[in-house]
């Protein structure tokens, strides 16, 4: 499946337990030599009474994740075909917290957990230049920063800078460059940590450096956010202050793996 050009690998394992190893799943992301994707995903059964599903999430380097707002519009499509669900709603189990996601026709739409950790914009000096950056904790840590020419922007060589700067370690963040093109409208290339590399899209990059540009540089909500591949998502907010992510979560193919 993809949300928004974000590709995932999802698997139903909700009638046995994951036995898969790191570099088993390191493998299947492998897009010359493995099916492809940037995150592994498994659906299983909660240990929350609270949730009705349990997503389990992997960077394409086989390392598990707390969260993924794109992987988890399509993990609850996912789950709908694969436990025939009929409600309009469903409550997910993450790492991160519980999240509801809501089906609205092709697309869902993803209340997320609130989001944390927040820092205003502050100077970092990375490859001898300084950069204002701020940082947010939207299921995932994220750091977020303006750039007025994302179309040639080396994401690859200043993401990793940032990705593994001192600032955040140990963790270290995802890197957000972000360009105001109207009062409600941003592009965005988000550069990802555990893929290494710039992705199409990161749902929860598209909510951080939204809710950033909302916060500190007066980008008005709802913020409606073009993502390298093309698409546009949607984030606002719910009444009691929850960031909800709306876009695509789309099927692609299905099939057997040959070890």
């Amino acid at each position: 499946m993809h949300g928004a050009g974000n590709d995932f690998i999802l698997v139903n394992f909700w009638e046995q337990s994951l036995s898969l190893t790191r570099q088993q799943i390191s493998w299947l992301c492998n897009r010359r030599y493995g099916v492809g994707a940037d995150g592994f995903i498994v659906l299983c059964k909660p240990d929350d009474a609270n949730c009705d599903v349990r997503m389990l999430y992997y960077n394409c380097d086989g390392t598990e994740a707390e969260m993924c707002g794109n992987g988890a519009r399509c993990f609850a499509r996912f789950a709908q075909r694969c436990l025939r669900l009929s409600n309009p709603t469903l409550r997910i189990q993450t790492p991160a917290g519980p999240i509801t996601a809501r089906y609205e026709a092709e697309q869902v739409c993803l209340e997320m957990t609130p989001p944390r950790d927040w820092r205003a914009p502050f100077p970092i000096m990375v490859l001898g230049q300084q950069y204002y950056v701020a940082y947010v904790n939207t299921g995932v840590p994220h750091a977020v920063l303006q750039h007025s020419d994302l179309e040639n922007l080396d994401v690859r060589t200043l993401g990793s800078a940032l990705r593994h700067h001192p600032e955040f370690s140990p963790a270290g963040a995802n890197v957000n460059f972000f360009y105001c093109v109207h009062d409600n409208t941003i592009l965005l290339r988000t550069y990802e940590r555990g893929v290494e590399d710039e992705t199409l899209a990161c749902g929860t990059g598209v909510v951080a450096t939204a809710l950033v540009a909302h916060r500190y540089f007066g980008v008005r909500l709802p913020v409606q956010v073009r993502v390298r591949g093309g698409d546009t998502l949607r984030v606002e907010t719910s009444s009691d202050g929850k960031p909800l992510l709306l876009g695509p979560a789309t099927f692609v193919f299905e099939g057997e793996v040959e070890w």
